[in-house]
């Protein structure tokens, strides 16, 4: 590994450590500080962290991968999710901020969905805080895992030891730091990711001498590269956009909606947020596509040895973006560049722990073992949790089955449908019961795991349609029904809704 490149690491993660060190002491022993930062995220903090923790190394690798395989054909999961991120803003944001401080101050989603409903059979918070847990260790095991194989590919490193020193980074500002030190590095590594994906498509757009030999060589390559439409059926593309439909529930983004200051600075995060994240998918589209044009014509200048097979060429797409930023740039850039990777990778992995330690801490710790602690042991009880988390992740990345992986890969359809319909019709519903929200909760979960797992004429399900649309259509249409089948909720409930829904009138843009 180069000198730059190492000393650019070096600066990376005492960085990472300083603003974990300074969210201790900004922080207090309020256990609403340690897990939601007070609610006084401004809005350039929250639509950054909210997109960093999102978009993980899918960002830098997956996306340019993809392109650089199937060109504009793979635009369509883009314009999904980004439709997905803007209604999140507009629909989801303003009112779950507002409604999670109006019933009883919930700071986590399993503690809002107890209190938006009065569910005292705690059936709500202990179904969807195991679906939490669950979900998120395994989210943060390949996390960990995709660290330890960064280090390894990319700087020569042993596997295990990049492993270690990645989960051992992240645990150390998320323990020290809590919420705002998570929310605060995610920021800087948003920064970090923005600036990458700028900087590398324009190097290779430079040498490459401009856009029109680009064309020119990537028509050469398969003029279907260039044609968003070749190959695509009408299921293909539904599933590619209803990627956008996860947002809805996904636990680690959502979160940064209810932690903002005030609903007046919404807009303000919605346009830092939806801007941030044109600008890097389209980054991430053009390394790939530019990528494809230049590894064709510069065979002798193909970068690392390693990435390359026997015959010269990539081994593995999804290193596009490693290889041009080792190639294109000095070493001390380049490893700030391998940094934004690292970047990614973390900011996911701090948000997944700490809302997986928010769970642990308030809907299992404190509801059903400690009812009476004092929120300094509940901070104390939330730094152990994101320890024991961490621990069982990197366990389970010691030794990473492709079951655990194609598991982790189909989290974001298990939380969109689980999650998503419940907490839209939570927010504009008030004829919605507990029962109501536990059914859709349950049906959205199952109808994606048979789908995925139940073979139909020996394939399953997943191959022709994404699991995401029939798991929010099942979760909504259940919630309706049973919620019209069941007694009408209390009238506490529904003042609580009513005082929720005059709050964002009174805010309203």
């Amino acid at each position: 590994m180069e000198t730059g490149t190492i000393i650019s690491l070096v600066l990376y993660f005492i960085a990472m450590l300083g603003i974990g060190v300074y969210g201790y002491f900004k922080s207090t022993s309020d256990l609403s500080d340690y897990m939601l930062g007070g609610r006084r995220l401004g809005p350039g903090v929250t639509a950054l962290s909210a997109g960093a923790s999102d978009m993980s190394g899918w960002m830098l690798m997956g996306l340019p991968g993809a392109f650089f395989v199937a060109g504009f054909s793979e635009i369509w999961i883009a314009i999904g999710l980004v439709i997905g991120a803007y209604v999140n803003y507009r629909v989801v944001a303003p009112r779950l901020r507002s409604y999670t401080y109006i019933a009883k101050d919930s700071i986590t989603l399993p503690d809002y969905f107890e209190n938006r409903f009065a569910d005292t059979s705690r059936a709500l918070r202990l179904v969807s805080a195991l679906v939490i847990i669950i979900f998120f260790t395994l989210y943060t095991a390949a996390g960990v895992y995709a660290g330890g194989t960064l280090f390894q590919n990319a700087f020569g490193l042993n596997y295990e030891y990049g492993l270690l020193l990645t989960a051992g980074v992240v645990v150390a500002y998320t323990l020290i730091g809590g919420f705002l030190a998570v929310s605060m590095t995610d920021f800087v590594q948003g920064c970090i990711m923005f600036i990458a994906l700028i900087m590398v498509p324009i190097a290779a757009l430079s040498i490459m001498g401009g856009s029109a030999p680009v064309i020119a060589e990537v028509t050469q390559i398969s003029p279907a590269m260039l044609n968003p439409f070749y190959g695509a059926t009408v299921l293909g593309v539904i599933s590619l956009l209803a990627w956008g439909l996860g947002y809805f529930g996904q636990p680690h983004i959502i979160v940064r909606f209810m932690a903002i200051k005030s609903l007046s600075d919404f807009k303000m995060a919605r346009r830092i947020g939806m801007s941030w994240m044109i600008i890097a998918l389209i980054g991430a589209m053009f390394t790939g596509i530019i990528g494809a044009a230049y590894m064709a014509t510069h065979s002798g200048d193909l970068g690392p040895a390693a990435y390359l097979t026997e015959s010269g060429q990539l081994a593995d797409s999804e290193t596009i973006f490693i290889v041009l930023s080792q190639i294109l740039f000095h070493p001390l850039v380049g490893g700030f560049l391998l940094a934004a990777i690292l970047a990614a990778i973390m900011s996911t992995i701090s948000s997944q722990l700490l809302v997986t330690s928010s769970s642990l801490t308030q809907d299992f710790y404190k509801a059903f073992l400690r009812r009476n602690a004092s929120d300094k042991e509940q901070v104390l009880a939330g730094r152990v949790s994101v320890l024991l988390v961490a621990i069982v992740a990197v366990s389970l990345s010691l030794n990473p089955s492709q079951n655990l992986l194609s598991q982790v890969g189909n989290a974001w359809a298990g939380f969109g449908a689980a999650f998503g319909p419940l907490i839209i019709l939570s927010l504009y519903w008030k004829r919605m019961t507990r029962w109501g929200a536990l059914a859709g909760m349950v049906t959205g979960t199952f109808t994606v795991l048979f789908w995925i797992y139940v073979p139909i004429a020996g394939a399953p399900l997943s191959t022709h349609l994404y699991e995401m649309v029939p798991g929010v259509i099942m979760a909504t249409l259940a919630i309706i029904v049973v919620s019209r089948i069941t007694a009408q909720p209390q009238s506490s409930v529904g003042r609580e809704f009513e005082e929720m829904e005059g709050e964002i009138q009174q805010n309203a843009e």
